[in-house]
C-alpha cells in the first residue's frame, strides 16, 4: 500500500523537474545534495513507482513522473494559498510579500518605493528577488514568489495582471551623434546605427524594439549588456546609441556621463509597467492595494521631475 507523500518530497521533486540537476535543485531547496536524493527516493519507495530516470549525463522525469509534478505542483501551490488565505484575513500590510522584480526596473524603482512603504507600513515585510522575467514567471508559478513587477506583454498562463503605467523610452546617444542634430526624431532613423541592447533574455531588449517597430535585421547591435549602466558607460564613450526607459534618467543613470537623450516624436514609444499574481491567489485584494500604491508613488515621482525641469 502506497503512504501518503509529505510536502517536503513534493517540493523536492518539483525542484529537481525545474533544474533537472540534483545539485542545483538541493541548492534551491536549501538543503544538501544527499537529503534531497534520499527525499526522492524514499518518495519513489512509498509510493512503489519510478519517478525519475538517473543517468551519469541528465535526468529525466518518467511519464509518470511528469504527470506526478504537474499534480505535485498544483498542490503546493494550494497550501501556499492556505497560507495565503490566513495572511489575507489580517490587515493589509501587516504580513509579508515575496516580491520578483526584473533588473531594469528594480534599481531605478524600489529604493524610493521601499522607503515610501516603510513609512506608511512600518510591519509590511517585503522580499525581494531580482531576476529575469523567465526566471521569475517560473518562480511565481512554483510558488517560491508571490507577485512579480514587471514589464508587459509578457506570456504568461493562470495569472492576474495589473497594468501600472506606462513608460517612455528614449534615444539615448554620446554627444555630437548625428542624430541629436535632427529637429524631428523618428524611430526609423534608427534604422543603419549601432545600436546597443541588453543581452538576450532581457525583456527591454524586445519592448524596446517592438516600441520602435524595429527587427533584428532593421538594426545593427554592435553590443550587448547585461545591465543597463554598462550600456550608457558604452553609449557615452561613442560606442553606439540605445534606448533608455524613462524611471532611468529619473534615477539620474546618466549621471557624470556626456551621454544625451531626447523623445521621439511618435506616441507610444513605451513600455507597460505592471504587477502579476497566481489566479487562484486570496490576496489578490491586497496586491491591487500594492499597486495602487505604487501608481500613486509614480504620480508624485513624476510631477515632481516635472516641477523640477520646469524650475530649470
Amino acid at each position: 500500500m502506497a503512504h501518503l507523500p509529505t510536502l517536503k518530497q513534493l517540493k523536492y521533486l518539483c525542484a529537481l523537474a525545474r533544474s533537472r540537476h540534483f545539485g542545483n535543485a538541493a541548492k534551491a531547496c536549501h538543503v544538501s545534495q544527499s537529503t534531497l536524493s534520499a527525499g526522492i527516493l524514499e518518495l519513489e519507495d512509498n509510493l512503489g513507482a519510478v519517478l525519475v530516470e538517473r543517468s551519469s549525463k541528465r535526468v529525466m522525469l518518467t511519464p509518470l513522473g511528469e504527470e506526478f509534478v504537474e499534480r505535485s505542483q498544483a498542490v503546493l501551490n494550494e497550501v501556499e494559498d492556505l497560507l495565503g488565505l490566513c495572511e489575507a484575513s489580517g490587515e493589509p500590510f501587516s504580513g509579508k510579500i515575496r516580491l520578483g522584480v526584473i533588473p531594469t526596473i528594480a534599481p531605478f524603482m524600489l529604493p524610493g518605493l521601499l522607503n515610501n512603504l516603510r513609512k506608511r507600513h512600518p510591519r509590511f515585510q517585503l522580499f525581494i528577488r531580482e531576476d529575469l522575467s523567465s526566471n521569475l514567471v517560473d518562480a511565481l508559478n512554483m510558488g517560491e514568489l508571490d507577485i512579480l513587477l514587471l514589464a508587459l506583454p509578457y506570456p504568461m498562463e493562470g495569472v492576474e495582471e495589473m497594468p501600472l503605467f506606462d513608460e517612455r523610452f528614449l534615444l539615448c546617444y554620446p554627444r555630437d551623434h548625428p542624430l541629436g542634430e535632427r529637429r524631428v526624431l523618428h524611430t526609423s532613423d534608427l534604422q543603419g546605427h549601432d545600436l546597443l541592447l541588453l543581452e538576450d533574455g532581457h525583456c527591454l531588449r524586445d519592448h524596446a524594439l517592438q516600441a520602435c517597430k524595429l527587427k533584428s535585421k532593421q538594426i545593427s547591435v554592435a553590443y550587448s549588456a547585461t545591465s543597463l549602466n554598462t550600456i550608457v558607460q558604452m553609449v557615452a564613450n561613442y560606442i553606439g546609441i540605445t534606448l533608455l526607459p524613462e524611471m532611468a534618467l529619473d534615477a539620474r543613470i546618466l549621471s557624470g556621463t556626456q551621454a544625451r537623450t531626447r523623445p521621439f516624436s511618435e506616441a507610444g514609444v513605451s513600455r507597460t509597467i505592471g504587477l502579476a499574481w497566481r489566479r487562484k491567489t486570496p490576496r489578490s485584494r491586497e496586491y491591487r492595494a500594492l499597486g495602487e500604491f505604487i501608481q500613486t508613488q509614480r504620480r508624485k515621482s513624476v510631477a515632481k521631475s516635472s516641477s523640477l525641469a520646469s524650475a530649470t
